[in-house]
């Protein structure tokens, strides 16, 4: 997969029309969602792993569901020579009835979600107009990942080969990922300098 750095483009995404941008967003709220998100306050890199894998019960419950498991690695990374603080993120999940692991990636901003009272989220988007991902807080233990058009890509194939779409459905709209240790995630991760600091959190 390409991790193409536009984050001028990503800087100003605005994943639906209900939102405002980082611009518009109270600076304690959003530290408040930091330390809620990633469960304490943020160090130099500072990494949240989210994860779901769809039992038999619940896939039957929602017969519509193309995804049985997804994973979430979101990455907050100070950058003392902009004065802020620049967030990514990591899906992966596999569909129910296809083979492969897919993934997808991004940047992200905080926004703020007017249809829900003013709940701070991070609309993350993918660059060349790939979509992207809405991430609440549920709890302190859940996220919800909101989603109307991805780009994925299928792992291990060229890029070309492997582009698609995930694309919401009557069941595919919201997910459920749970906080799981960073190990879990560690799949998502392709540079080997990275993955070696997850690995040591």
């Amino acid at each position: 997969m390409k991790y193409t750095r536009i984050a001028a483009a990503i800087a100003s995404v605005v994943v639906a029309n209900v939102c405002h941008a980082q611009e518009g967003v109270d600076k304690a709220k959003a530290t408040a969602f930091d330390a809620r998100m990633f469960g304490g306050p943020l160090s130099q890199k500072t990494y949240a792993c989210f994860v779901r894998r769809y039992d038999a019960s619940h896939l039957a419950r929602h017969p519509k569901q193309k995804v049985s498991a997804m994973k979430l690695l979101v990455t907050a990374e100070d950058a003392p020579e902009d004065k802020t603080v620049n967030y990514s993120f990591r899906l992966g999940f596999k569909y129910r009835h296809r083979a492969g692991n897919f993934d997808s990636s991004g940047y992200c901003n905080h926004i703020v979600a007017e249809n829900t009272g003013g709940e701070i989220r991070l609309g993350c988007g993918v660059d060349c107009e790939g979509g992207g991902i809405e991430v609440a807080m549920k709890d302190d233990k859940s996220a919800l990942i909101r989603l109307e058009r991805i780009r994925i890509w299928e792992r291990n194939k060229p890029d070309d080969d492997a582009s698609n779409d995930l694309v919401a459905g009557a069941d595919d709209k919201i997910f459920r990922v749970d906080r799981s240790d960073l190990h879990e995630c560690s799949e998502l991760v392709t540079d080997r300098k990275e993955l070696a600091a997850l690995r040591h959190k």
